[in-house]
Order: C-alpha cells, then structure tokens, then sequence
C-alpha cells in the first residue's frame, strides 16, 4: 500500500471516530440539559405535534424488555460494548468507504451515547415526543437518531452496492 494511502484511510479512520464522538457530546449534552431541567414526565408542548418530554426507557428501543426486572441494563449495555467494538473494527478495516463509514460512525455514536446512560443511570434517557390524534410515537433522543440516520445510510450504501455490481 502506498503511503499517501495509508495517510488517506488512517485520516478517515479518525475523522470517523470524531463523528461518533461528536454524537455521543450532542447526545449526551442534551439528556443532561433534559434531566437538570424537567422531572420525570415533565416537559412543554413545541408545536401541537412534538413535545420536549422527560421519559426515562429501561428497555431497548420502543421499550422492548422494559419491564424485565432490570436485567436487561446489563444486557443491552454488553450488546453495545460489543457492538461498538465490532463497528471500531469496522470503521478501521473500510476506512475509505464514505457513506458506510459515515453510517458506521453515526451508529455508533448513538450506541455509546445509549450505553453511557445504561451505566450512569440504568435506563435511557429519551426526550423526543412526536404525536398525532392521541398517537404517541415512542419518545427517542439524539442517540437514536443517530442509530436511525446511520442505519438509513447503512442500507442506502448497500443498494448502491449492490447496483454497482450489476
């Protein structure tokens, strides 16, 4: 491998790194500003679909095994170590894909930012409240939606992929 390659592919192996971080402080920025400001299932109406809303998830996402009995804080935050380790690995074996590190990294951002308040607080602190004619969307948080964001992007490389190789 030449070595302007290596320089190259090294570069977007941290860049990728600087991007999870940069999700994981807007993550973990804004759950704080939540949690120092409004109690639990305390907040205000934005707009007359979405509220800013505490609400603290002990399960996974849509609250999938919140009611378990709080085993499953230690099994969701070994699922996310591991898969942040594998996506480390991931992101420092194709550095140079753009849109599959840029997936890669924004999931794994919201994955540490997840992980993070499982350890902290034994639950996940989510905020975003969409609604309609009664309809609550499940409440979320920057993490999440840099999981969602990331895992659009990840199918949308593969398509791509997949065309090219047609």
């Amino acid at each position: 491998m030449a070595r302007h390659t290596f320089l190259r592919n090294s570069t977007s192996y941290w860049l990728w790194l600087l991007l999870a971080a940069v999700v994981v402080v807007a993550d973990q920025f804004t759950k704080v500003l939540i949690v120092s400001t409004y109690a639990l299932s305390k907040g205000f109406s934005v707009t007359s679909f979405f509220n800013i809303v505490r609400v603290h998830n002990e399960g996974a996402a849509f609250s999938f095994l919140a009611t378990a009995g709080g085993w499953q804080r230690w099994l969701f935050t070994g699922l996310g170590l591991v898969a942040t380790t594998v996506m480390v690995w991931m992101l420092k074996k194709h550095p140079s894909q753009k849109l599959f590190g840029f997936a890669i990294a924004c999931i794994l951002g919201g994955a540490i930012g997840n992980v993070i308040d499982r350890v902290l607080y034994g639950y996940v602190v989510d905020f975003l409240d969409f609604h309609h004619a009664g309809i609550h969307f499940p409440a979320f948080n920057v993490a999440d939606s840099g999981i969602t964001l990331g895992a659009m992007c990840l199918i949308l490389d593969e398509v791509l992929r997949v065309r090219r190789g047609h």
